[in-house]
Formats: structure tokens, sequence, C-alpha cells
């Protein structure tokens, strides 16, 4: 479980870029930060990373603290960002046999987890070429098995399906799926609208630094009286924003 508290960030004296955001994220739940480009969602999603600082408030991770609890946090988190880069020289094989190593996972263990995993994206095929020589969907998918490798309990993704074709973007989205059934809890943030309603139980829509509204699709649709998923976001966005 995932728990934020009245978190803040600021990189200026002056100037706030998350503005007192709560939510929490339940096991078995995939949670959707919406918002345009610029709304602060990836800087949440390194605070709750453990990559940056709140300035204030807390983000509890299954009940432990940053602050206090660093190294059992990133045990149970694993965290994926299109700022990734993986090694062009290695192959998805090698790589997943190095970090396992990193995270003491037994030999044997690492062996059966990547034949699943691998075999489930779809990356058998191509575990011993260079990363160099895969697609940019074939390296999105390196990526997403390796910040797993680890089966972490609480799963943190910055537009997960960014600059995917619409294959690979649906076995992302499937993968995702299957991990909630699982009992993983998800968070992912993203401005795209069909993955929001494919696939998140609650979203929160954030604006300027803001979560202006959280809900189901249909309890978004609702509360703003409109007609579509998109509709009621442009209608929170257009009430919410403020230009500087």
């Amino acid at each position: 479980m995932v728990e934020l508290i009245n978190v803040h960030k600021s990189y200026t004296r002056d100037k706030e870029t998350i503005k007192g955001v709560s939510f929490t994220v339940e096991d078995g739940i995939i949670y959707g930060l919406l918002g345009p480009n610029g709304a602060g969602k990836t800087t949440l999603m390194q605070m709750i990373s453990t990559l940056l600082n709140p300035t204030s408030g807390e983000i509890l991770i299954d009940g432990l603290k940053s602050s206090s609890d660093l190294l059992e946090i990133h045990r149970r988190i694993g965290y994926l960002t299109t700022e990734i880069k993986l090694d062009p020289v290695s192959t998805p094989e090698k790589l997943w046999f190095f970090f396992a190593s990193l995270y003491d996972i037994d030999i044997k263990e690492a062996a059966q987890r990547k034949n699943i995993i691998f075999t489930k994206l779809g990356i058998t095929p191509f575990e011993k070429k260079r990363i160099v020589e895969l697609s940019t969907g074939m390296k999105q998918k390196v990526s997403i098995a390796i910040s797993l490798i680890h089966n972490p309990p609480v799963i943190i993704f910055d537009e997960p399906t960014n600059g995917l074709d619409i294959l690979t973007s649906k076995q992302v989205t499937d993968y995702l799926l299957e991990l909630k059934k699982e009992g993983h809890s998800i968070i992912l943030s993203t401005h795209i609208f069909s993955v929001s309603e494919a696939l998140c139980d609650k979203i929160g829509v954030l604006v300027d630094g803001k979560i202006v509204a959280e809900g189901t699709v249909e309890e978004l649709i609702t509360i703003t009286e409109a007609k579509s998923f998109e509709d009621a976001f442009f209608k929170l966005y257009v009430e919410h924003h403020v230009e500087e």
C-alpha cells in the first residue's frame, strides 16, 4: 500500500511544484495520475520512488518511511521511467542476471523468473541480442522486466506506454492487469485517456501540482456532468488551471 499525506515539493523558495497532494493506493489496485505535461506527474513519481525528498508531508510504502526505512522500501518498490537507459552493448539476458545479482536473487530462481516474464512480454527471442539492436518497444519491455526482477509489491511506472506501438502497448497493459490480479499496488502516470480508462481503478486528475478530482472514470464523468471521460478531464482542467 502507498500513502501520500499532504505532500509538497518546491524547487525554489517562491514556487511550489507539488501543492499538498494526498492519496492512498491499496493492494491490488491500479491508481492513475492523469495530467498534462508540466502538471507535476514525474516529480510526484520520483518522490514516491525516493529519488526526490518532499519539501514537506509524508510518503509511506507499506507503512515505511523513506527517512528511516530506505533500504527496505527499495526492496518493496519497482520504478520505471522512460529516462532509464540500458547498456547498449549488453543483452537482455546479461542485464537480467546482473540485476538479479544486485538483488541477491539465487541464480536458479532468477532463471525461472526470467523465463516467465520474458515469455509474457515476448522478450525471449531477443534475449541474446544487444540492446542497441532492439526496437524502442522491446527496450521498454526489457526495462519493465528488469524493474520487476525482485517481484516488488509496489510498482511505480511513469508513462509506461509512452512511445510504444499499439501491439507493444497492449502487451504492457495486459501484463500490468495481470500484476494487479496478483495483488500488487500499481501507480502509473499518463497523459493518455485510453490508458487511464483501460487500466485504472482510480484516477487522480493532477493540474498545476494539485489533485483537483479523484475517482473512477464513471465518478469523474458524473461529478463534472460531462458526456465522456475526455470531456470530464478538460472541464476539470479549465476550471482549475491558472496561467502564469
